[in-house]
């Protein structure tokens, strides 16, 4: 029998995890900060985001998580009540379905930013400046097993 990991007090499974959900956010930074490729290409990023998957049909209600990026590791993660919960240089936003689409590759994330199926609030510059970085983040979505998302 496969013991489960537990990473931040939260239980990690192999099985399929709910997204959004904390324990799917717990299993995400898990991935990255063992992902040697952000790490590479994130080594000189430094900056937080809040990422938000709007309230819809798929999902009752908003969710908001943040991110404390430095230099190719996440040094925290926490679930807000809300996106307004706390301040962040970025806020990533987007519906249930363009997440999920993401999170199974179907959507490239830059794409998804410049086509505004994802809304960002901060410096595009700077993401732009950083799109290899900002890539490998959203690709390590893949990494972790999703509900309802195949892959």
């Amino acid at each position: 029998m496969v013991k489960p990991k537990i990473y931040w007090g939260v239980v990690l499974s192999n099985n399929k995890l709910k997204f959004p959900s904390e324990e799917w956010m717990a299993r995400f930074v898990e991935e990255l900060n063992k992902n040697e490729d952000y790490k590479e290409a994130a080594k000189d990023w430094e900056g937080d985001m809040i990422l938000v998957v709007n309230a819809g049909p798929e999902v009752p209600k908003e969710y908001a998580f943040y991110v404390d990026l430095w230099h190719g590791q996440c040094r925290s993660y926490s679930s807000l009540p809300d996106r307004n919960a706390k301040k962040a240089e970025f806020v990533i936003e987007g519906p249930y379905s363009s997440w999920t689409k993401m999170i199974s590759g179907e959507m490239d994330p830059i794409r998804a930013l410049l086509g505004r199926k994802l809304k960002i609030t901060g410096s595009m510059a700077k993401i732009m400046k950083n799109v290899s970085a900002s890539s490998e983040f959203a690709k390590n979505s893949r990494r972790v097993p999703t509900e309802g998302v195949p892959g």
